[in-house]
């Protein structure tokens, strides 16, 4: 299987490092061309330098930033693909932007899968994250040896769009934990607890999470290099606030976290891991 990987962010250059361990890795690519320069020729691949150096790709996966970069790469992935590829966007984005990828790609008899993922950039170095997909059961046959690559769990949860509606109540659930998390260790810090003794204690019993196993002890010593930038959470959270409002549902977590991420990135810490709330718990 030849496969083609564009998006090589935080996320995306490990999982296309994944697949070369495969050996499936092809060719990469990036909208900063030096990026992918780099990464091929560590790797000893194509570095792409428009869509047709994907032509002979089997499968082309994404991990883009914006709803309009899946739209403009599926676009030109159309017009070179053949008929039987698929297109897998790891891209977070709405579940209107994936059904509109899927009938761009249909028209030339390309598959889609929106395969929105889980696991932060620990999850995509060590190959565990969690890929709750949407599309046809077929299509996504064959795109998983792909992403059997890089995921410790693939979950086919429907049709296309209901991988992206999965990751928009992951993120409420991320959005809620991380709000709390960073206000009771900001209270825990207040109060004079020793945060080597806090952190096992809390992680013991019922308050233990990802979040505060993976990122407590990082923002306590206000070490905030970014696993999940405050930016990328505050454009998914726009999302996800969109279709919560849109179906009449109380949203009082996203739109405190929406809030708090934005006064983050207003004040310049959109590239600061989002862990960086405790400094506004703080006050």
């Amino acid at each position: 299987m030849s496969t083609g990987f564009i998006g090589l962010g935080a996320m995306g250059a490990p999982m296309a490092r994944h697949l070369h361990a495969r050996g499936l890795l092809a060719v990469v690519g990036n909208r900063t061309a030096a990026k992918a320069q780099s990464l091929a020729q560590e790797l000893g691949v194509a570095a792409a330098a428009s869509a047709a150096d994907f032509a002979g790709c089997d499968v082309v996966a994404l991990c883009v930033s914006l709803d309009a970069d899946v739209i403009e790469n599926v676009q030109a992935l159309a017009a070179v693909l053949p008929a039987g590829a698929v297109v897998v966007d790891h891209s977070t984005v709405s579940v209107d932007t994936a059904r509109q990828a899927r009938d761009l790609l249909a028209a030339k008899g390309i598959g889609f899968i929106d395969a929105p993922v889980s696991g932060g950039v620990e999850g995509a170095r060590n190959g565990k994250l969690s890929v709750m997909a949407g599309g046809d059961a077929a299509e996504l046959a064959k795109a998983r040896p792909v992403l059997d690559a890089y995921a410790a769990r693939i979950t086919h949860m429907g049709d296309t769009g209901a991988g992206q509606a999965t990751k928009a109540v992951n993120q409420v659930l991320v959005a809620g934990i991380n709000e709390a998390v960073c206000e009771g260790l900001a209270l825990g810090e207040k109060l004079g607890l020793d945060p080597d003794k806090l952190l096992p204690t809390l992680m013991a019993g019922a308050a233990g999470n990802w979040f505060l196993e993976k990122r407590g002890a990082t923002m306590l010593a206000n070490q905030f290099t970014p696993g999940f930038k405050c930016a990328h959470l505050l454009k998914d959270l726009r999302i996800v606030h969109g279709m919560a409002s849109a179906l009449g549902l109380r949203t009082t977590v996203i739109e405190q976290a929406l809030a708090d991420y934005a006064e983050l990135v207003e004040r310049g810490e959109g590239d600061a891991d989002t862990s960086a709330l405790i400094t506004l718990k703080r006050g």
